[in-house]
């Protein structure tokens, strides 16, 4: 119990596979609030066909699983990251099993072995499914049946409109926040200790011992996405505005098989994996020529193909499944099956046309490797992170297990961590409540010096005004400097025209300059959220990323991964690194682009107290599972 005589309290933001493995491995001990936009089971996971990869079939090794991560990520994925993300994959799965997530197997006997796929730049069967193409919507109902059989709240039809720091609650309590004394606990007052949230029409505040971010990707950037309507960047957003760091923005990995009708429905790599080819107009087979894997190459190679030939034709590519067979077809992919009936094709018997979709953001809120981010109290999980597991582009498959393994480090870091809670009545009080940064913050978080001189000269003119929340009011995408003087709000067509055409697949310096130009001008001005429709909050929150989308993709003079310049068409090693988003020391100047040279607080692998991780090798660990579940 706290110094109030409660439990440390945690507001998860997401409701997605993250977020909710984040409020179940918390506990009894602390009190959880998940706020989600939409419903609890509506997010990313829902829709995610392709499976969970993981070590856990015999033959295979956590070093290929390990091996393969980070040839796919290009050269940026992080060492470290990538080790934890596949030496405790086993025990996360073990986890899903418990929750009863009932994993497809080989035969109908429940002893068998896992029924694994092959996905592109994978070495092995390795793919994890359930109910053939729904795994994340099997992952995702078990998640929210141990949810609402837990004690954790759950406020749904919640928009998050801002995180609350330390020196917002002062304010807020004294009308004012200044002088020396103010000054000199800057860093107290800016801690996170709360959100704000809008429903029904009213915005509240939802005080917390730590906030999780858990919100999801930026997909709705773009027309073209597999991503559901939710996907808007407000965690992403909110963390920035807070002065949170952000890395690696500019990579956005675009799916290379969505379906080519409104919607943009996805039709996994593992359709691939099994067999599918891509093909022309002209009914010819494109990919042998382009790369050694062929369909199975990385999937920026695979939607940079597709994107280069539909330039070249002017029509989209067709995936060919018919060689698959109608049965097969049915039995391991029924929602695609599904869905491609209700389009009036039949994939059985004829190819069904795929183009590029954008599909997941590699970037996001930097952490260590517990989901501890640059601002003290905010703690960030899943897409809506950047952990350096993916690097440039992420390894199919990755995704739901980066989400189960950094939520239960960053839940056993928490409750490890959480303050005793005071109970603040005024501006002083609040401050020494929310604390000051940990003692090893120095160590974890580590600003480098910029790549070069001329840095400081030609740092962005334009991006999003970090501001104190009394002083920027709800001006939340508003451009800072110059550019300021003539500006227009954007609908959500004219910044899906603009990101597709200029920092979609293929990028140039003169298609990101425009770009940069044109966001320069938008602004979205909320001066009383309770009384805006939830759309235009969310376009604020795209504007904002856009932006600093476009300035990153134009600093990174190199193709590496799912970034690609036609102008700079090879990788640079000297980009070999992570850009991150620094805040100013004036909110006037805008965000500066720096090289990240370290953010973790775990350089090496480190067992997490109580894990299953913390005994035996992961091989070892691999095989234990695989005799607890029967494979």
């Amino acid at each position: 119990m706290g110094a109030a005589g409660r439990r440390p309290h945690v507001v998860v933001v997401g409701s997605g596979v993250a977020g909710l493995v984040t409020a179940l491995a918390l506990g009894d001990g602390v009190d959880v609030t998940i706020v989600t936009k939409s419903t609890i089971d509506e997010s990313n996971t829902r829709y995610a066909q392709g499976g969970i990869a993981a070590a856990v079939m015999p033959g295979d090794s956590v070093a290929s699983h390990v091996a393969d991560t980070l040839v796919a990520g290009a050269g940026l994925s992080d060492p470290a990251a990538v080790e934890v993300l596949c030496e405790e994959g086993p025990a996360r799965i073990r986890d899903l099993v418990q929750w009863g997530v009932d994993f497809d197997r080989q035969t109908d006997d429940p002893a068998s072995d896992f029924d694994a796929g092959l996905e592109g730049a994978h070495s092995f069967h390795r793919i994890l499914h359930a109910g053939g193409d729904a795994t994340g919507f099997e992952v995702e109902w078990a998640l929210v049946r141990a949810v609402r059989a837990s004690g954790a709240r759950v406020i749904e039809q919640a928009f998050v409109v801002d995180l609350v720091r330390a020196a917002d609650a002062a304010h807020d309590a004294s009308g004012v926040l200044g002088g020396d004394a103010a000054a000199d606990r800057l860093d107290a007052a800016s801690r996170v200790v709360g959100v704000e949230v809008l429903r029904d029409g009213v915005v509240e505040t939802l005080s917390a011992d730590a906030v999780v971010l858990a919100s999801g990707g930026v997909g709705q950037l773009y027309p073209h996405t597999t991503n559901p309507t939710v996907t808007t960047g407000d965690g992403a957003a909110a963390a920035l505005r807070a002065g949170a760091v952000l890395a690696d923005v500019e990579f956005v990995q675009f799916h290379p098989t969505a379906l080519a009708v409104p919607g943009s429905f996805l039709v996994s790599e593992a359709v691939r994996g099994d067999g599918a080819v891509l093909r022309n107009n002209a009914g010819e087979r494109f990919m042998e020529a382009v790369h050694p894997l062929a369909e199975l190459a990385p999937r920026d190679i695979v939607a940079r193909a597709i994107a280069t030939e539909m330039a070249r034709t002017g029509a989209p590519v067709v995936l060919d499944a018919t060689a698959i067979g109608a049965e097969e077809l049915e039995r391991r992919f029924p929602t695609i099956s599904a869905a491609s009936r209700d389009h009036g094709f039949d994939w059985s018997r004829e190819a069904i046309p795929v183009a590029p979709a954008a599909h997941y953001w590699m970037g996001g809120v930097a952490t260590d490797l517990d989901g501890r981010t640059s601002v003290d109290g905010l703690w960030a999980v899943g897409e809506v992170s950047c952990t350096g597991v993916h690097g440039a582009n992420r390894l199919a498959s990755n995704s739901l297990l980066e989400s189960l393994v950094f939520a239960h480090r960053a839940a056993a870091a928490l409750s490890r961590e959480l303050p005793a809670p005071a109970s603040p009545s005024t501006p002083d009080a609040t401050l020494a409540a929310a604390g000051g940064p940990t003692p090893d913050a120095a160590s974890r978080w580590i600003w480098p010096e910029p790549r070069g001189a001329h840095k400081e000269e030609s740092a962005p003119e334009t991006g999003p005004q970090l501001l104190p929340s009394a002083e920027r009011g709800r001006n939340s995408s508003a451009a800072s400097g110059p550019a300021r003087a003539a500006h227009h709000e954007p609908t959500r067509t004219e910044l899906h025209e603009v990101m597709w055409r200029h920092v979609g697949v293929h990028r140039d310096a003169d298609g990101l300059r425009a770009a940069r130009d044109i966001l320069s001008r938008w602004e979205v001005v909320i001066d009383d959220p309770a009384t805006t429709p939830i759309e235009r909050l969310e376009t604020a929150n795209l504007v904002q990323l856009a932006r600093v989308m476009v300035d990153s993709a134009l600093e990174r003079e190199e193709s590496r991964g799912a970034h690609y310049r036609a102008d700079f068409p090879e990788a640079d090693p000297g980009f070999a690194r992570h850009l991150t988003l620094v805040e100013p020391p004036t909110a006037a100047a805008g965000p500066r682009i720096e090289a990240r040279r370290s953010i973790r607080a775990t350089p090496t692998v480190v067992a997490t107290a109580g894990d299953a991780s913390a005994h035996g090798s992961a091989t070892e660990q691999a095989t234990e599972l695989r005799e607890e579940v029967g494979v």
